[in-house]
């Protein structure tokens, strides 16, 4: 992978660049951040730029011949270490040929996405106690090709307890030229030890231009809709691609939202239950993405409200409802909205009744639009 193919994420990569150009790499670094925001990308296209022989100023070359076994995932000395269900996989190498497909056909992917293609019964992996020594049975040969030797550690906060403590002496003192890269989204689950160990790199959020010029791709999606979706997502590409994959669902979300904007201003009772139970048939991932982007359409009402619509990111159709709704959206009861909906969204994680959570949802809702 090059540079050029990691979305955004431009200061981060002339960091990088400059590390190999100026011959102080750090042996040890920690990339954190979402999945989302793309930090195994920016790792393998650190990793092809330090292993090619063409580089330049910005880029590897992308067609030497280090360039293509990286690309392949193939390179003797580029190592993986990823979570695995230890029932099917005592090792990461086991599913090695699982890990070069996800990448090769999307390098961006969540730990979810991972576990589905590894195990049907999608049961939760770690990187276990053997895994350890077979990172440090690796690392100890002399590499292949005379340059560095590199271990990705992917969702290093799976590694178990006793798998980390191994990994401590090699991690602070590894063979010469020798590149740890653990990607991570939850510092917290790190032992202090291993964070202690490592140079810290965070990785930001995809920057909103850079985020759009990306879906632009898409030519299925107007622009104002993925503008809409930029807003929503903070700069998670993950996150931006499961909505543009639900694109239709945008106008069944559109549409749910004013339903129950306009029910609920009415004080129509019936029409408010008929709503709720509606809203409850529906899957509870469906349901999660509708207050999510409820929350969203109340953001944009108060920008709308306070900026004269100069920063709100909305559709058209969006727009024209706004022009209307986001007069009831006000500093008076922004906080009960957003609250409330947050609470659902919460609650609908850990299995609510949801007929009941969104007859509740619809006669806050009422109180709230009378409060502007």
């Amino acid at each position: 992978m090059q540079f050029k193919e990691v979305v955004g994420q431009q200061e981060l990569k002339k960091h990088l660049i400059q590390e190999v150009e100026k011959d102080k790499i750090s042996h040890a670094q920690l990339f954190l951040g979402n999945v989302g925001h793309g930090g195994l990308p920016l790792a393998l296209a650190f990793v092809q730029y330090l292993f090619c022989d063409n580089r330049n100023s910005s880029d590897s070359c992308g067609s030497c011949p280090s360039c293509r076994k990286v690309t392949e995932l193939q390179h003797p000395d580029l190592h993986f270490s990823f979570p695995v269900v230890l029932t099917s996989y005592k090792k990461s190498d086991a599913a090695l040929g699982h890990w070069r497909n996800q990448i090769k056909e999307e390098p961006y992917f969540s730990q979810n996405d991972w576990l589905k293609r590894i195990d049907e019964k999608e049961r939760k992996p770690i990187i276990g106690t053997e895994e350890s020594q077979e990172i440090i049975k690796k690392l100890s040969l002399k590499s292949y090709e005379g340059g560095f030797k590199v271990m990705i550690i992917w969702m290093a906060e799976e590694m178990n307890t006793v798998c980390s403590n191994k990994l401590l002496k090699i991690i602070e003192e590894p063979p010469p030229k020798t590149l740890f890269i653990l990607l991570s989204e939850k510092q917290d689950q790190l032992l202090q030890t291993i964070i202690s160990r490592t140079q810290i790199l965070k990785i930001p959020r995809i920057n909103s231009d850079d985020l759009t010029t990306y879906l632009r791709k898409d030519q299925t999606v107007s622009l104002s809709n993925i503008e809409s979706i930029v807003a929503r997502v903070e700069g998670d590409l993950l996150k931006a691609k499961e909505l543009m994959g639900t694109h239709r669902e945008l106008d069944e979300n559109r549409e749910l939202f004013i339903q129950l904007m306009r029910v609920c201003f009415k004080k129509d009772v019936i029409p408010m239950l008929e709503w709720a139970e509606n809203i409850a048939s529906i899957s509870k991932e469906r349901q999660k993405i509708f207050l999510q982007y409820s929350l969203h359409m109340f953001r944009q009402s108060i920008l709308r409200n306070y900026t004269d619509h100069q920063l709100t990111k909305v559709s058209d159709e969006e727009e024209e409802f706004l022009s209307k709704f986001a007069k009831f959206v006000s500093g008076n009861n922004l906080n009960d909205f957003m609250e409330t909906f947050n609470d659902a969204h919460y609650h609908i994680e850990r299995n609510a009744n949801t007929k009941l959570l969104f007859t509740d949802l619809c006669f806050k809702v009422m109180r709230f639009i009378h409060f502007a």
